[in-house]
């Protein structure tokens, strides 16, 4: 499909320049957990004086093992990597399930974003 091909393509050219970096926590052979962290760059503003932004994304734990620390591991060191690089605006798209996590993490809710939604 177009979404596995440019995937892929992404995780090439990403991952090599160090513009995302992902975690996989395995069992065994088994992945039970995943998360990732984008880098990019806009518009240095007042809020953001280098423009540099951090975009947690992919963050997922097998049921079976949710409830144990590893999401919370997994967004500690993904923040941890972005403040490292000198990243001051961190941002995710939270499910109602993540939101708890990402609440007591210290992440708020951004009342002044918003979308054009794609149309055919």
């Amino acid at each position: 499909s177009c979404v596995r091909k440019n995937t892929r393509n992404y995780y090439e050219l990403a991952l090599e320049d160090e513009s995302h970096i992902a975690y996989l926590v395995y069992d065994g052979d088994a992945v039970v957990g995943t998360g990732g962290v984008s880098f990019y760059r806009v518009l240095p503003t007042y809020h953001n004086p280098t423009g540099e932004n951090a975009y947690l994304m992919n963050m997922y734990t097998a049921p079976s093992y949710r409830n144990r620390g590893i999401a919370s591991q997994m967004l500690n060191l993904l923040v941890s990597e972005a403040k490292a690089r000198g990243v001051t605006r961190i941002t995710l798209d939270a499910t109602k399930m993540g939101r708890p996590l990402y609440e007591r993490f210290g992440f708020v809710p951004m009342p002044a974003e918003m979308e054009l939604p794609y149309e055919e």
